[in-house]
C-alpha cells in the first residue's frame, strides 16, 4: 500500500481553508488534510496531535504570524515541509525575512494547478525520506532507572511554564533530551493522561479560576498561554461546556 501523507493548513481566513480542502484532488497524491489551525498559537498546540509531514502556512496572521511559527516549527520539527502563502504586496518581505528552510512560497491568492504541482514536488522528496515523527534517535522499550522521576520533573516545569505560549510536547522534549514521540508514549504510560491533555487541564484551571474573579477575556487567555482568544474560547467552552462570558455571569465571586 502506497504510503500516505499528512496535510496541515494554518490560515486564519476559513473561507481560504476551505477552499484549498475542496479544490485541491488530495486522493490522487496520496496525501490527507488531517487538520486545521485558524493562527499560529492554535497550530502550536495542535500539531503534536495532527503530526503533519506537510505545513500549508498564511504568512499574515494574528498572536503568532507565519514567521514566527515557522522559526518555532522549524526548529522543532526539522522535517516538517513548510510551504509559505503569501500575498503580492508580502512576498518579497517574507523571502528576505525568512532565512529558513521553507519548501516554497506561493502568492495567495493561489491557483490549483501550481499547488498540485508543489505538492507533487513534495511527494516526491517525501518518499525518499524517512518517516519524520518516528523517533529522532534510537531509545530503549525498556524503561529507564529514574525515569519516573524525570516525569515528575516535567510535570513540575509545565506546571510552572504553562502560560509561555510556544510551549508544547516537542518543546518540552527537547528541554529534556527526549523524542517527542517517546516522551509523549512514556508520560501517557506513566500518568494516565496525554500530554496535550495535561497542559490543557492546567491552563483551563487556571482560567476557571480568572474567570471566577471576572477578569476579562483576552486577558485570561493571555495569562494561561492562549493569547489567542478564539481559539481559548474554543478551549474553554470545550472543557467547561459554557462560554466564557457565561461562566464568568454564574461564577462571579460574591
Amino acid at each position: 500500500m502506497d504510503r500516505r501523507f499528512r496535510v496541515m493548513i494554518i490560515d486564519d481566513e476559513e473561507s481560504a481553508r476551505k477552499l484549498m480542502r475542496a479544490s485541491i484532488d488530495w486522493d490522487s497524491l496520496n496525501m490527507d488534510v488531517v487538520g486545521e489551525a485558524a493562527s499560529g498559537i492554535e497550530a502550536i498546540n495542535v500539531i503534536d496531535d495532527l503530526k503533519p509531514d506537510i505545513a500549508f502556512v498564511d504568512i499574515s496572521m494574528p498572536f503568532m504570524n507565519g514567521i514566527e511559527f515557522t522559526q518555532t516549527a522549524t526548529d522543532r520539527y526539522p522535517n516538517l515541509i513548510i510551504i509559505i502563502m503569501t500575498a503580492i504586496d508580502q512576498f518579497e518581505y517574507a523571502r528576505k525575512c525568512v532565512s529558513l528552510p521553507v519548501f516554497e512560497y506561493m502568492l495567495k491568492p493561489m491557483v490549483r494547478s501550481e499547488i498540485t504541482q508543489v505538492l507533487m514536488r513534495v511527494r516526491d522528496r517525501l518518499l525518499i525520506e524517512k518517516d519524520f515523527w518516528e523517533e529522532s534517535r534510537q531509545e530503549s522499550e525498556i524503561d529507564i532507572p529514574g525515569e519516573s522521576s524525570t516525569i515528575e520533573a516535567i510535570k513540575k516545569y509545565v506546571e510552572e511554564n504553562f502560560k509561555d505560549s510556544k510551549l508544547n510536547l516537542a518543546y518540552v522534549a527537547q528541554q529534556f533530551g527526549f523524542s517527542s514521540s517517546y516522551l509523549s508514549r512514556k508520560f501517557k504510560q506513566d500518568t494516565g493522561v496525554n500530554f496535550v491533555e495535561y497542559l490543557t487541564d492546567l491552563r483551563m484551571k487556571k482560567a476557571i479560576k480568572l474567570a471566577c474573579s471576572n477578569v476579562k477575556m483576552f486577558v485570561t487567555a493571555s495569562e494561561v498561554g492562549i493569547p489567542d482568544p478564539n481559539y481559548f474560547g474554543r478551549c474553554f467552552k470545550k472543557y467547561t461546556g459554557m462560554s466564557y462570558s457565561d461562566y464568568v455571569s454564574e461564577n462571579q465571586n460574591v
